[in-house]
Protein backbone atom coordinates (compact mmCIF):
# COMPACT_ATOMS: atom_id res chain seq x y z
CA UNK A 1 0.00 0.00 0.00
CA UNK A 2 2.78 2.42 0.91
CA UNK A 3 4.35 2.11 -2.52
CA UNK A 4 1.17 3.42 -4.12
CA UNK A 5 1.00 6.56 -2.00
CA UNK A 6 2.55 9.90 -2.77
CA UNK A 7 2.25 13.34 -1.11
CA UNK A 8 -0.44 15.57 -2.58
CA UNK A 9 -0.34 19.33 -2.09
CA UNK A 10 -3.46 20.90 -0.62
CA UNK A 11 -4.61 24.42 -1.43
CA UNK A 12 -6.98 25.04 1.45
CA UNK A 13 -8.45 28.11 -0.24
CA UNK A 14 -9.88 26.05 -3.08
CA UNK A 15 -10.01 22.55 -1.57
CA UNK A 16 -13.22 20.60 -2.35
CA UNK A 17 -15.69 19.47 0.29
CA UNK A 18 -14.38 15.92 0.26
CA UNK A 19 -10.99 17.17 1.44
CA UNK A 20 -12.53 18.95 4.41
CA UNK A 21 -14.54 15.86 5.33
CA UNK A 22 -11.45 13.65 5.55
CA UNK A 23 -9.36 16.40 7.16
CA UNK A 24 -11.88 17.00 9.95
CA UNK A 25 -12.17 13.25 10.54
CA UNK A 26 -8.37 13.07 10.79
CA UNK A 27 -7.99 15.98 13.21
CA UNK A 28 -10.71 14.52 15.45
CA UNK A 29 -8.80 11.26 15.67
CA UNK A 30 -5.60 13.14 16.43
CA UNK A 31 -7.21 15.22 19.17
CA UNK A 32 -8.81 12.16 20.74
CA UNK A 33 -5.30 10.73 20.94
CA UNK A 34 -3.30 13.72 22.19
CA UNK A 35 -5.86 15.98 23.93
CA UNK A 36 -8.94 13.90 24.68
CA UNK A 37 -10.19 16.18 27.46
CA UNK A 38 -10.19 19.40 25.42
CA UNK A 39 -13.12 20.68 23.37
CA UNK A 40 -12.82 20.21 19.61
CA UNK A 41 -12.66 23.37 17.53
CA UNK A 42 -15.72 23.75 15.26
CA UNK A 43 -15.18 22.85 11.61
CA UNK A 44 -16.16 26.27 10.30
CA UNK A 45 -13.61 28.07 12.48
CA UNK A 46 -10.85 25.68 11.43
CA UNK A 47 -11.69 26.26 7.78
CA UNK A 48 -11.73 30.04 8.19
CA UNK A 49 -8.27 29.93 9.72
CA UNK A 50 -6.78 27.63 7.07
CA UNK A 51 -8.25 29.68 4.23
CA UNK A 52 -6.69 32.95 5.38
CA UNK A 53 -3.83 34.61 3.55
CA UNK A 54 -0.40 34.20 5.17
CA UNK A 55 1.26 37.62 4.74
CA UNK A 56 4.43 36.82 6.69
CA UNK A 57 5.16 33.19 5.84
CA UNK A 58 5.17 30.90 2.82
CA UNK A 59 3.15 27.89 3.93
CA UNK A 60 2.70 24.41 2.47
CA UNK A 61 0.21 21.67 3.29
CA UNK A 62 0.29 18.08 2.03
CA UNK A 63 -1.66 14.89 2.63
CA UNK A 64 -1.28 11.15 2.13
CA UNK A 65 -4.63 9.58 1.30
CA UNK A 66 -5.74 5.98 0.69
CA UNK A 67 -9.30 5.07 -0.34
CA UNK A 68 -10.53 8.51 0.67
CA UNK A 69 -8.98 8.32 4.15
CA UNK A 70 -6.33 10.81 5.26
CA UNK A 71 -3.46 8.78 6.72
CA UNK A 72 -0.77 11.42 7.23
CA UNK A 73 -0.59 15.22 7.24
CA UNK A 74 2.42 17.48 6.70
CA UNK A 75 2.80 21.25 6.93
CA UNK A 76 5.83 23.48 6.45
CA UNK A 77 6.56 27.18 6.43
CA UNK A 78 9.41 29.63 6.05
CA UNK A 79 9.69 33.39 6.29
CA UNK A 80 8.36 35.29 3.30
CA UNK A 81 10.94 37.43 1.45
CA UNK A 82 10.56 41.13 2.19
CA UNK A 83 9.05 40.63 5.63
CA UNK A 84 10.82 41.97 8.75
CA UNK A 85 11.86 38.53 9.99
CA UNK A 86 13.09 37.20 6.67
CA UNK A 87 16.81 37.97 6.82
CA UNK A 88 17.43 36.32 10.19
CA UNK A 89 14.96 33.43 9.73
CA UNK A 90 15.32 32.60 6.03
CA UNK A 91 17.54 29.57 6.71
CA UNK A 92 14.87 27.74 8.73
CA UNK A 93 12.03 25.55 7.44
CA UNK A 94 9.51 24.96 10.22
CA UNK A 95 7.58 21.73 9.71
CA UNK A 96 5.06 19.44 11.37
CA UNK A 97 3.97 15.92 10.45
CA UNK A 98 1.64 13.35 11.93
CA UNK A 99 0.38 9.86 11.06
CA UNK A 100 -2.83 8.12 12.01
CA UNK A 101 -2.21 5.95 15.04
CA UNK A 102 -3.41 2.79 13.28
CA UNK A 103 -1.02 3.34 10.34
CA UNK A 104 2.25 3.97 12.13
CA UNK A 105 5.45 1.97 11.71
CA UNK A 106 4.68 1.45 8.02
CA UNK A 107 7.04 4.06 6.62
CA UNK A 108 4.54 6.88 6.15
CA UNK A 109 6.56 9.34 8.22
CA UNK A 110 9.70 8.67 6.18
CA UNK A 111 7.85 9.64 3.03
CA UNK A 112 7.94 13.29 4.09
CA UNK A 113 11.74 13.48 4.16
CA UNK A 114 12.28 13.93 0.38
CA UNK A 115 9.55 16.58 0.35
CA UNK A 116 11.18 18.43 3.25
CA UNK A 117 14.49 18.37 1.40
CA UNK A 118 12.84 19.66 -1.78
CA UNK A 119 11.21 22.55 0.08
CA UNK A 120 14.47 23.40 1.84
CA UNK A 121 16.29 23.52 -1.48
CA UNK A 122 13.52 25.60 -3.04
CA UNK A 123 13.96 28.31 -0.42
CA UNK A 124 17.63 27.91 0.43
CA UNK A 125 16.92 26.66 3.95
CA UNK A 126 19.70 24.89 5.80
CA UNK A 127 17.87 23.94 9.03
CA UNK A 128 14.69 21.91 9.52
CA UNK A 129 12.84 22.51 12.79
CA UNK A 130 10.07 20.25 14.11
CA UNK A 131 8.40 20.01 17.51
CA UNK A 132 6.63 17.15 19.26
CA UNK A 133 4.91 16.32 22.53
CA UNK A 134 4.61 12.61 21.77
CA UNK A 135 7.05 9.79 22.55
CA UNK A 136 6.54 8.34 19.09
CA UNK A 137 7.32 11.72 17.54
CA UNK A 138 10.48 12.11 19.59
CA UNK A 139 11.61 8.61 18.65
CA UNK A 140 11.05 9.31 14.95
CA UNK A 141 12.90 12.62 15.02
CA UNK A 142 15.79 11.03 16.87
CA UNK A 143 15.91 8.22 14.28
CA UNK A 144 15.92 10.89 11.58
CA UNK A 145 19.01 12.40 13.16
CA UNK A 146 17.45 15.52 14.65
CA UNK A 147 18.50 16.83 18.05
CA UNK A 148 16.28 18.23 20.81
CA UNK A 149 17.28 21.89 21.09
CA UNK A 150 14.54 23.49 23.22
CA UNK A 151 12.52 21.81 25.93
CA UNK A 152 9.20 23.10 27.18
CA UNK A 153 5.78 22.20 28.43
CA UNK A 154 2.15 23.17 28.38
CA UNK A 155 1.22 24.07 31.96
CA UNK A 156 -2.31 24.35 33.30
CA UNK A 157 -3.87 26.10 36.25
CA UNK A 158 -7.09 24.83 37.83
CA UNK A 159 -8.78 27.99 39.08
CA UNK A 160 -10.67 26.12 41.80
CA UNK A 161 -7.34 25.54 43.56
CA UNK A 162 -5.99 29.10 43.34
CA UNK A 163 -5.04 30.96 46.50
CA UNK A 164 -6.85 34.18 45.58
CA UNK A 165 -5.74 35.92 48.78
CA UNK A 166 -2.10 35.42 47.74
CA UNK A 167 -2.79 36.88 44.29
CA UNK A 168 -4.47 39.89 45.85
CA UNK A 169 -1.37 40.45 47.99
CA UNK A 170 0.85 40.24 44.90
CA UNK A 171 -1.37 42.72 43.07
CA UNK A 172 -1.19 45.12 46.02
CA UNK A 173 2.56 44.69 46.50
CA UNK A 174 3.29 45.68 42.89
CA UNK A 175 2.41 49.38 43.14
CA UNK A 176 3.90 49.61 46.62
CA UNK A 177 7.28 48.37 45.36
CA UNK A 178 7.09 50.49 42.18
CA UNK A 179 4.98 53.54 43.08
CA UNK A 180 5.98 55.45 39.95
CA UNK A 181 4.98 52.57 37.66
CA UNK A 182 1.50 52.59 36.13
CA UNK A 183 -0.56 49.46 35.41
CA UNK A 184 -2.59 49.75 32.20
CA UNK A 185 -5.48 47.40 31.37
CA UNK A 186 -6.88 46.88 27.87
CA UNK A 187 -9.98 44.75 27.41
CA UNK A 188 -10.40 43.91 23.74
CA UNK A 189 -7.85 44.74 21.08
CA UNK A 190 -4.99 47.00 22.01
CA UNK A 191 -5.86 50.42 20.52
CA UNK A 192 -4.41 50.81 17.05
CA UNK A 193 -2.99 54.20 18.03
CA UNK A 194 -0.63 52.36 20.40
CA UNK A 195 0.77 49.86 17.90
CA UNK A 196 3.71 51.92 16.66
CA UNK A 197 4.95 52.44 20.21
CA UNK A 198 4.00 48.98 21.49
CA UNK A 199 5.39 46.75 18.74
CA UNK A 200 9.14 47.44 19.08
CA UNK A 201 8.95 47.18 22.85
CA UNK A 202 6.93 43.96 22.62
CA UNK A 203 9.43 42.56 20.10
CA UNK A 204 12.33 43.42 22.38
CA UNK A 205 10.80 41.48 25.26
CA UNK A 206 9.90 38.51 23.08
CA UNK A 207 13.53 38.26 22.00
CA UNK A 208 14.65 37.88 25.62
CA UNK A 209 12.88 34.53 25.92
CA UNK A 210 15.22 31.58 26.58
CA UNK A 211 15.98 29.58 23.44
CA UNK A 212 18.49 27.10 24.86
CA UNK A 213 20.33 25.56 21.86
CA UNK A 214 17.63 26.33 19.29
CA UNK A 215 18.79 27.89 16.03
CA UNK A 216 16.48 30.87 15.54
CA UNK A 217 16.22 34.34 14.11
CA UNK A 218 14.71 37.53 15.46
CA UNK A 219 11.06 37.98 16.36
CA UNK A 220 9.83 41.23 14.81
CA UNK A 221 6.26 42.29 15.58
CA UNK A 222 4.93 45.19 13.52
CA UNK A 223 1.57 46.99 13.27
CA UNK A 224 0.86 44.75 10.25
CA UNK A 225 1.27 41.72 12.51
CA UNK A 226 -1.08 43.28 15.05
CA UNK A 227 -3.68 43.88 12.36
CA UNK A 228 -3.46 40.29 11.16
CA UNK A 229 -3.67 38.97 14.72
CA UNK A 230 -6.74 41.03 15.64
CA UNK A 231 -8.51 40.01 12.43
CA UNK A 232 -7.85 36.36 13.20
CA UNK A 233 -9.22 36.74 16.72
CA UNK A 234 -12.36 38.43 15.39
CA UNK A 235 -12.94 35.66 12.85
CA UNK A 236 -12.61 33.07 15.59
CA UNK A 237 -15.00 34.88 17.93
CA UNK A 238 -12.21 35.30 20.48
CA UNK A 239 -11.43 38.19 22.79
CA UNK A 240 -8.10 39.36 24.15
CA UNK A 241 -6.99 41.21 27.24
CA UNK A 242 -3.64 42.93 27.73
CA UNK A 243 -2.01 44.39 30.81
CA UNK A 244 1.23 46.33 30.83
CA UNK A 245 3.33 48.30 33.25
CA UNK A 246 4.65 51.66 32.09
CA UNK A 247 7.46 53.65 33.64
CA UNK A 248 7.37 57.45 34.15
CA UNK A 249 9.39 57.98 30.96
CA UNK A 250 6.72 56.10 28.95
CA UNK A 251 8.73 52.90 28.49
CA UNK A 252 6.75 49.67 28.78
CA UNK A 253 8.47 47.58 31.46
CA UNK A 254 6.23 44.50 31.49
CA UNK A 255 3.49 42.84 29.45
CA UNK A 256 1.03 40.00 29.87
CA UNK A 257 -1.89 38.99 27.64
CA UNK A 258 -4.62 36.35 27.43
CA UNK A 259 -7.14 35.23 24.83
CA UNK A 260 -10.55 33.64 25.27
CA UNK A 261 -12.87 31.87 22.81
CA UNK A 262 -16.13 31.44 24.74
CA UNK A 263 -18.17 30.02 21.87
CA UNK A 264 -16.35 26.68 21.79
CA UNK A 265 -14.13 26.48 24.88
CA UNK A 266 -15.92 28.48 27.58
CA UNK A 267 -13.99 26.78 30.37
CA UNK A 268 -10.46 27.59 29.15
CA UNK A 269 -8.44 30.80 28.89
CA UNK A 270 -5.07 30.84 27.14
CA UNK A 271 -2.31 32.81 28.81
CA UNK A 272 -0.03 34.19 26.11
CA UNK A 273 3.20 36.07 26.61
CA UNK A 274 4.37 37.43 29.94
CA UNK A 275 7.64 39.32 30.04
CA UNK A 276 9.54 42.01 31.91
CA UNK A 277 12.35 44.16 30.56
CA UNK A 278 15.72 43.06 31.86
CA UNK A 279 16.39 46.49 33.41
CA UNK A 280 13.08 46.34 35.30
CA UNK A 281 13.44 42.86 36.78
CA UNK A 282 13.75 42.29 40.51
CA UNK A 283 10.80 44.54 41.44
CA UNK A 284 8.05 41.93 41.28
CA UNK A 285 6.51 43.26 38.06
CA UNK A 286 5.97 39.76 36.70
CA UNK A 287 4.09 38.69 39.84
CA UNK A 288 2.08 41.92 39.75
CA UNK A 289 1.07 41.43 36.13
CA UNK A 290 0.24 37.73 36.46
CA UNK A 291 -1.78 38.27 39.64
CA UNK A 292 -3.64 41.29 38.32
CA UNK A 293 -4.54 39.50 35.09
CA UNK A 294 -5.81 36.36 36.82
CA UNK A 295 -7.90 38.40 39.25
CA UNK A 296 -9.27 40.42 36.33
CA UNK A 297 -10.28 37.55 34.06
CA UNK A 298 -11.69 35.56 36.98
CA UNK A 299 -14.02 38.47 37.67
CA UNK A 300 -14.89 38.88 33.98
CA UNK A 301 -15.36 35.17 33.27
CA UNK A 302 -16.37 33.38 36.49
CA UNK A 303 -17.22 30.16 34.59
CA UNK A 304 -13.67 29.68 33.32
CA UNK A 305 -12.11 26.64 35.00
CA UNK A 306 -8.60 26.36 33.53
CA UNK A 307 -5.80 28.68 32.38
CA UNK A 308 -3.40 27.19 29.82
CA UNK A 309 0.09 28.47 29.06
CA UNK A 310 3.35 27.33 27.47
CA UNK A 311 6.77 27.74 29.04
CA UNK A 312 10.32 26.93 28.06
CA UNK A 313 11.88 24.51 30.50
CA UNK A 314 14.77 26.89 31.10
CA UNK A 315 12.61 29.92 31.91
CA UNK A 316 13.23 29.57 35.64
CA UNK A 317 11.85 32.98 36.78
CA UNK A 318 8.49 32.52 35.05
CA UNK A 319 8.23 28.86 36.05
CA UNK A 320 8.84 29.85 39.68
CA UNK A 321 5.98 32.38 39.56
CA UNK A 322 3.67 29.91 37.82
CA UNK A 323 4.47 27.18 40.34
CA UNK A 324 3.59 29.47 43.24
CA UNK A 325 0.30 30.34 41.55
CA UNK A 326 -0.50 26.63 41.09
CA UNK A 327 0.27 25.84 37.45
CA UNK A 328 1.09 22.16 36.86
CA UNK A 329 2.70 20.50 33.87
CA UNK A 330 0.14 19.02 31.48
CA UNK A 331 2.28 17.94 28.54
CA UNK A 332 6.02 18.18 27.96
CA UNK A 333 7.65 18.47 24.56
CA UNK A 334 10.67 19.65 22.66
CA UNK A 335 11.69 21.40 19.45
CA UNK A 336 14.10 19.34 17.34
CA UNK A 337 16.39 20.56 14.59
CA UNK A 338 18.51 18.97 11.89
CA UNK A 339 20.68 20.40 9.13
CA UNK A 340 19.81 19.87 5.50
CA UNK A 341 23.08 17.98 5.01
CA UNK A 342 22.34 15.55 7.81
CA UNK A 343 18.71 15.10 6.75
CA UNK A 344 19.80 14.11 3.25
CA UNK A 345 21.39 10.97 4.68
CA UNK A 346 17.91 9.65 5.45
CA UNK A 347 15.99 8.60 2.37
CA UNK A 348 13.01 6.49 1.40
CA UNK A 349 13.87 3.32 -0.51
CA UNK A 350 12.78 3.48 -4.14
Amino acid sequence: MIGNLSPVAVDTKSAPREFWSRYHAYRRLRQAEVRPDDPIKPDDLVEKDLKRDEPFDIRYRYELVSDGVLLSWFTASTARPGTPEYESNRHILWADASVRQDHRRRGLGRMWIPLALELMDRHGCTTLSMGTEEKSGGAFLTWMGAEARLGGAENRLALRSVDWARLKRWAEEGPRRSPATRLEVYDGHLPEAMWEDYCPQFSSMLNTMPWEQLDHGDIVVTPAHMKDWTERLDEQGASEHTMLTREPDGVISGITDVSYAPSWKPGIIRQGFTGVRSDAQGRGLGKWLKAAMLLHVHELYPKVEVVVTDNAGSNAPMLAINKKIGFKQYRAGAEYQITREKLSRRSVPA
